[in-house]
C-alpha cells in the first residue's frame, strides 16, 4: 500500500499529468475535477483506515476489566484513604472494583463489586438535577456559575467576593443547590435517594448512619459556607438544609451502581434498561458539562486531558463516568491522591480509555 505522502503527491499532480497526456487537446476543463475526485478518495480511504484504528467497545469483557484492575491495583500506596471524617477513615486501602454498563444494559463487573462505599461528591450531579427539574437552570445558575476552578473542592473560592459559589461541583456550590430542592425537613434528601434508586434500579441503597453522624459532626469547614451563604441572602433555610446534604453524601452503593449512574447521563438521562421516564437531553448535556470542567476538583482541567470524558469523583473512593451515547463506567478504591480522587480509580479509567479511544477529544 502507498504512503500516505506518496498518495497525497499524486493527487496534487493529478490535472499536471493528465494534461501533459494530452497536450494536443484545445478545451481541457474537463479535466480540472481530477484533482479533486483524488483527493476525496484520499479522505474516504483515510476515513475508513481511520475507523478501522478505532477499537471496537462491543469487546470489553470481564476479562478486559480484571486486566486493567490488575495493572493499576498497587497505585492506592500512592494515595491515602480520607481520614478527614472519622467513618471514612476506616475503609480497607486495598478495596478495588471496576464495572462497565453498556449500551444494551450489559453490565461487566472486576474486583470487589460487592463492596459499598459512600457517594459523597458523585451525589452533586443528583442534587443538580433535581434542583434543575425543579426551578429551572437559569434560577439555579443565577445563584452560582459555571467556572471550572484550581482550589480544591472544600475550598471558599469566591464566596466572600462575589458571594456566589464558582460552580455546583465544588461543596458550597452543591450545598447550595441541595438547599434549592423543596420541600420541608427531610424531603429533599428522599428525593435525591429515590432518584439514586430509580436510576440504578436498586432499592436497597440506603444512606449510611455512621457516615452521615460523622460527616455532620466534623463538617465546620461546610457549615461556615452554608452560612456565609445565608448571609449572603443564597439561602433562607435553616440547618436541616445543611442536614440533607451531610446524608446524601452519605447514601451507600457500589461501582455497579456508579456505572448506571455514568450511563444515565451518557444517553439524555435514559436508564440503562432502557426506561424513558426522565429523558432530557438538554439535562444531561449541562450535568456532563459540569462533570467535565469541575468534576474532578482542580485536576479537572488536566483529566479533560489525559481522559477526555464527563466524570465525577468523591472521597469516598468512586468515580462515576459517563462515555457520550455510548456507556458507563464506575471505579472503586478508596485511596486517594493529592486531588481528592481515587488514585487506582483514576488509573483504571485512563488505561480503558486508551484502550478503546473514549476520549472526547
Amino acid at each position: 500500500m502507498l504512503a500516505e505522502q506518496e498518495i497525497l503527491y499524486l493527487c496534487f499532480h493529478a490535472d499536471d499529468k493528465l494534461l501533459a497526456e494530452n497536450t494536443s487537446m484545445n478545451n481541457n476543463s474537463f479535466l480540472l475535477p481530477a484533482k479533486a475526485i483524488c483527493l476525496a478518495a484520499f479522505l474516504s480511504l483515510n476515513t475508513v483506515m481511520y475507523a478501522q484504528k478505532t477499537a471496537d467497545i462491543s469487546a470489553i469483557s470481564e476479562k478486559t476489566l480484571s486486566s486493567i484492575l490488575e495493572k493499576n491495583r498497587t497505585y492506592y500506596t500512592e494515595g491515602k484513604v480520607a481520614d478527614y471524617i472519622p467513618e471514612l477513615g476506616k475503609m480497607d486501602a486495598k478495596a478495588i472494583a471496576f464495572s462497565v454498563v453498556q449500551k444494551n444494559g450489559k453490565v461487566f463487573n472486576a474486583g470487589d463489586v460487592h463492596k459499598k462505599f459512600t457517594m459523597q461528591s458523585i451525589s452533586k450531579i443528583i442534587a443538580l438535577m433535581i434542583a434543575v427539574n425543579e426551578k429551572g437552570e437559569a434560577d439555579v445558575f443565577n445563584k452560582m456559575g459555571y467556572f471550572g476552578t484550581d482550589k480544591p473542592f472544600n475550598h471558599f473560592s469566591n464566596l466572600e467576593t462575589t458571594g456566589k459559589p464558582l460552580n455546583p461541583m465544588m461543596n458550597a456550590g452543591a450545598i447550595l443547590t441541595t438547599s434549592l430542592i423543596s420541600g420541608e425537613g427531610e424531603k429533599p434528601f428522599f428525593k435525591i435517594l429515590d432518584l439514586v434508586r430509580y436510576i440504578t434500579k436498586n432499592n436497597t441503597i440506603n444512606y449510611n448512619t455512621s457516615v452521615y453522624q460523622s460527616e455532620k459532626s466534623t463538617g465546620h469547614r461546610n457549615r461556615g459556607m452554608f452560612y456565609l451563604m445565608k448571609n449572603n441572602g443564597l439561602i433562607p433555610g435553616n440547618e436541616d438544609q445543611l442536614d440533607n446534604y451531610f446524608k446524601q453524601c452519605s447514601i451507600e452503593l457500589t461501582a455497579e451502581d456508579l456505572a448506571k449512574i455514568g450511563y444515565f447521563f451518557a444517553n439524555q438521562c435514559v436508564r440503562f434498561d432502557g426506561d424513558s421516564t426522565y429523558k432530557n437531553e438538554e439535562l444531561a448535556r449541562l450535568i456532563q458539562s459540569q462533570m467535565l470542567i469541575a468534576g474532578m476538583y482542580e485536576f479537572s482541567g488536566e483529566y479533560a486531558r489525559t481522559v477526555g470524558l464527563p466524570s465525577k469523583s468523591g472521597v469516598g473512593g468512586g468515580i462515576t463516568v459517563s462515555v457520550p451515547g455510548k456507556m458507563g463506567i464506575g471505579v472503586f478504591s478508596p485511596a486517594l491522591d493529592q486531588h481528592g480522587n481515587s488514585s487506582a480509580g483514576y488509573h483504571m479509567i485512563l488505561d480503558l480509555v486508551k484502550q478503546y479511544d473514549l476520549s472526547l477529544f
